[in-house]
């Protein structure tokens, strides 16, 4: 009875850990950001020179691109900048990027 009891607690916190496990993260998209982003997207998000604007962009838009540049795809022509940087981005980083960037930047 005993096993039965801890083995359906830990079933319990697992489920709840995955559950809560994927969702995004917008503080460390935000770090992610103004690590690495901001430099030419700018702090609002708003582009700068060459570099678009990624004001108004919801999250699948950016999550893509982000993956399409870490799978070294060129898409635009900021491709041959984009690659490298999105080269070492995980699913998670993909993810709580494009979270931070659509609610913040609206």
């Amino acid at each position: 009875m005993m096993k039965i009891a801890l083995l359906l607690a830990a079933t319990a916190a697992l489920t709840i850990g995955t559950a809560s496990a994927g969702e995004p993260d917008e503080s460390a998209g935000e770090s992610l950001y103004a690590g690495s982003c901001a430099q030419c997207h700018g702090p609002g998000g708003k582009g700068m020179a060459s570099f678009p604007s990624l004001a108004g962009r919801d999250s699948d838009y950016i999550a893509s691109r982000l993956m399409q540049y870490r799978d070294g795809e060129r898409v635009g022509a900021n491709s041959g900048l984009m690659i490298p940087n999105a080269a070492g981005l995980s699913d998670d980083d993909i993810a709580n990027l494009a979270a931070y960037i659509s609610s913040e930047f609206q």
